[in-house]
């Protein structure tokens, strides 16, 4: 079932500590807000609506670099009218399901959603629910008594409604009332809301040592997948050459339908290659005409947005151009800098290497070049 979804980011989370608001950390090299909409997004979201303080309207773009299919909006003063302000943007029928979530509940999964949006068909809103573990004291400075853990149950989001009845439920909330979390809106209207087993991974970070035990889990939250690419290109009549980015005047052109970026072609195969997304010529058909003479940065820009759309990042590239002219060295230092900006990496993760074949071959024979290129990837599992 396809679903909308709202992500909560415009809170100041004040018990954090000193620093940025809580969504817009690091966390394993990403902003926690990204955490989460990529795990909605992975999870089968059709739209996510992300709440937003008026003074992050300008970060949000950059966060969530490569994703699709999110928007942002202006949140309230309180969590509620951040949340009503979220629900007016998503485009959810009536029936239709709407998760809403905490951006600082980094690691929401497939399954979290699977389960949520089942318990939706027989109930109007599902949340997800842990035991109280501890014993639990009611008192001041000195146990006033001991309260029973029965029937306790500790809710984390994201909590899943039929929108239409979140969305009434929260018009007919008392003014001037914070409700603890959207469930308990749709509770007071009458709705009935189905607790779905929780997970402890929806932790929510809330304190700087939350943060500390966040890092170690985010790694193991991701893989490393690698992409390898293979291009090649003959000479023919001309007087430049396009390598990695870089114009290099030549007694010979290379012969292709774009630029003939060989070494553009071959970083571009890897980077689909990591992600399993067809390669170059099932997205650039060289029988379309609209890319004859196209700038092979297009291509590369295009695989790195659809890396990004599965929540992807590179973590760096390696590309070998085997030729026995032109001459690579006097020109790799450009070619690593455009690659780097390209891929939005420090230079230092791009390698740029240069061999020939000593004669041998047609690139020994000075018909044409070859390009390889490996990447590293790292992503969702």
């Amino acid at each position: 079932m396809s679903f909308s979804a709202v992500v909560v980011a415009a809170g100041a989370g004040l018990r954090a500590g000193p620093g940025e608001p809580k969504a817009w950390r690091s966390l394993g090299g990403r902003p926690i807000v990204r955490w989460s909409v990529e795990g909605l997004l992975s999870a089968g979201a059709r739209e996510v609506v992300v709440v937003v303080a008026r003074d992050r309207l300008s970060q949000v773009d950059e966060a969530l670099a490569g994703l699709s299919n999110w928007r942002a909006v202006t949140g309230g003063k309180t969590r509620a009218e951040s949340v009503q302000a979220g629900l007016a943007a998503v485009t959810a029928g009536r029936d239709q399901p709407v998760l809403i979530h905490d951006a600082a509940r980094p690691f929401v999964t497939r399954e979290h959603v699977e389960r949520l949006l089942a318990a939706l068909d027989v109930s109007d809103g599902a949340i997800p629910v842990l035991p109280v573990p501890d014993t639990l004291k009611r008192g001041d400075a000195l146990v006033d008594e001991t309260v029973s853990r029965d029937g306790l149950w500790r809710a984390q989001t994201p909590q899943a409604f039929k929108a239409g009845k979140l969305k009434a439920a929260y018009r007919a909330w008392p003014v001037g009332e914070e409700p603890t979390d959207d469930a308990s809106v749709v509770e007071r209207a009458g709705g009935s809301v189905a607790m779905v087993p929780g997970d402890p991974l929806l932790m929510k970070l809330t304190y700087p040592q939350d943060f500390m035990m966040a890092e170690q889990l985010a790694g193991s939250r991701r893989i490393v997948r690698m992409g390898q690419g293979i291009d090649t290109h003959r000479f023919g009549p001309g007087d430049v050459v396009w390598l990695c980015g870089v114009r290099i005047q030549h007694d010979l052109g290379l012969v292709g339908h774009s630029d003939a970026d060989c070494g553009l072609h071959a970083l571009t195969d890897a980077v689909l290659g990591a992600i399993a997304d067809g390669d170059i010529g099932e997205h650039f058909p060289p029988s379309d005409p609209q890319w004859k003479g196209a700038s092979s940065d297009r291509f590369l820009i295009h695989a790195m947005n659809r890396v990004g759309a599965v929540g992807g990042r590179i973590l760096n590239a390696d590309v070998t151009l085997i030729c026995e002219r032109p001459k690579i060295r006097p020109h790799r230092d450009a070619m690593r800098a455009r690659i780097a900006e390209l891929l939005g990496l420090p230079v230092h993760r791009v390698s740029v290497k240069a061999t020939t074949t000593e004669g041998m071959g047609f690139t020994g024979r000075e018909e044409g070049l070859m390009a390889q290129a490996v990447v590293a990837v790292e992503c969702p599992p």
